[in-house]
């Protein structure tokens, strides 16, 4: 449990974020190296946007690995790993405020935060502690995991490999190996698939970003992973013969990692027994799911969900309610799942954005039919949408599983835990 309480409400699989993530020490040179050390620190490492796994010997089915900082220290670099300077192994004043836990040097890390074994309460500590010249003996009493994540891709293979070849030789029985994330999404208990979605997310923000947006200089990390700045700031850069980088001139010479909302919508009928799906041209046939599209500028989560189901489907809508919300790491979306009522007499349409192959409204039964198959919402390899090969038990058509929000959505209509009725003039909020 997160040390802030939150009410209570639908947790999807990727939410649900269990660390406390610290953010005003992100900055703070002496603790977050400090922390590196701490013995009970843990590391996701991923490679190409894939986390490490592990699998014992005659399975396979692996698990997401969590290593020690002394078994990834070979791929760290030198001291030290936060706080960097342009001369190795010197510390930045800390009142150079663009050097405030920067790392110009070596594979991508960010500190994810802090598990608290007792969530009633917390061992975090003010960031006034660490001013303190010994931050090592003030983290070390923090009580909990911090954990890391690390992005290995950069470095070379062999590098890679006699790393995992030292932690397989300590841990007998297992093999590591780096699997696509979506493939390793069933191995994945709520709290694993948490800390990998906030990781994932970040990794690949850090491993897309390598430019300034406003002046096209290289970037670096700064921080602790949390916020990249453009090269040109720091105190050596050499501006001879150019402006200065319009983030130089004000507070923005820092961006952010991205998070891009979508809205996602299960529509039913007004008798409530029907519910629209929808087939994208990109899957395999028989895969049907709620429909979804991106928040655009200058819009309304329903205004969002009114737009996306016109243009998608040809349908109006009315009556739209909020379910819950997902983090969905590939790359950054957030999903902001609702439901909303549309006329089921009316035809469907797919050739506005031509984004659908085909919508049509399925009945309960069917849906809980589908709901009941063993194969019926199973997700297979790499390819969360390759086809499943057909046998005499296929069901008619295929759903998406629990894992990701529209499974929710449509599981939690097929088996009446949300009711959504009632004809548009009586609906408040019309679209």
């Amino acid at each position: 449990m997160a040390a802030y309480s939150v009410q209570e409400a639908p947790v999807n699989f990727f939410g649900g974020s269990p660390l406390n993530r610290l953010s005003w020490l992100r900055l703070s040179e002496p603790f977050v190296n400090a922390i590196v050390e701490h013995q009970s620190t843990r590391w996701l490492v991923f490679k190409d946007g894939n986390p490490l796994l592990s699998t014992p010997e005659g399975t396979k089915l692996g698990k997401v690995i969590r290593l020690s900082t002394s078994e990834v220290r070979p791929w760290l670099g030198s001291k030290p790993y936060f706080a960097q300077t342009q001369n190795k192994g010197e510390v930045a004043d800390p009142a150079v405020s663009v050097l405030e836990a920067a790392r110009l040097r070596g594979p991508g890390i960010v500190f994810l935060g802090l598990h608290e074994n007792d969530g009633a309460s917390s061992g975090a500590l003010p960031s006034s502690d660490f001013s303190k010249k010994d931050a090592a003996a003030v983290a070390a009493k923090i009580k909990g995991e911090p954990y890391f994540s690390l992005d290995v891709t950069g470095l070379e293979e062999r590098q890679i490999d006699d790393v995992l070849k030292s932690v397989e030789a300590g841990r007998p029985g297992e093999k590591l190996s780096f699997v696509e994330t979506r493939a390793a999404m069933s191995s994945m208990d709520n709290f694993t698939g948490s800390v990998i979605a906030e990781a994932r997310a970040l990794v690949d923000w850090n491993a897309r970003n390598k430019f300034c947006a406003a002046c096209g200089s290289p970037v670096y990390s700064t921080w602790a992973g949390w916020k990249l700045a453009c090269t040109s700031v720091l105190p050596w850069a050499d501006l001879s013969g150019r402006s200065a980088c319009p983030t130089a001139q004000v507070f923005a010479e820092i961006s952010h990692p991205r998070t891009d909302p979508v809205v996602i919508m299960a529509v039913v009928n007004e008798k409530n027994d029907k519910i629209l799906l929808g087939r994208n041209r990109k899957w395999p046939g028989r895969f049907y799911s709620a429909l979804a599209g991106f928040i655009e500028p200058g819009e309304s989560f329903e205004d969002a969900v009114g737009r996306e189901l016109w243009e998608e489907a040809g349908l109006k809508v009315w009556g739209v309610r909020y379910h819950s919300t997902q983090p969905w790491p590939f790359p950054a979306n957030l999903m902001v799942g609702f439901y909303a009522i549309a006329n089921d007499s009316l035809p469907t349409r797919t050739d506005l954005d031509n984004e659908l192959e085909d919508a049509r409204w399925y009945t309960r039964e069917e849906v809980l039919q589908v709901l009941a198959n063993p194969i019926g919402t199973r997700m297979t390899g790499n390819d969360p949408f390759k086809q499943v090969e057909s046998s005499q038990d296929s069901p008619p058509f295929r759903l998406p599983p629990m894992t990701a929000i529209a499974g929710v959505l449509v599981s939690d209509w097929a088996h009446r835990k949300v009711v959504i009725t009632g004809p548009e003039e009586q609906v408040k909020g019309n679209l």
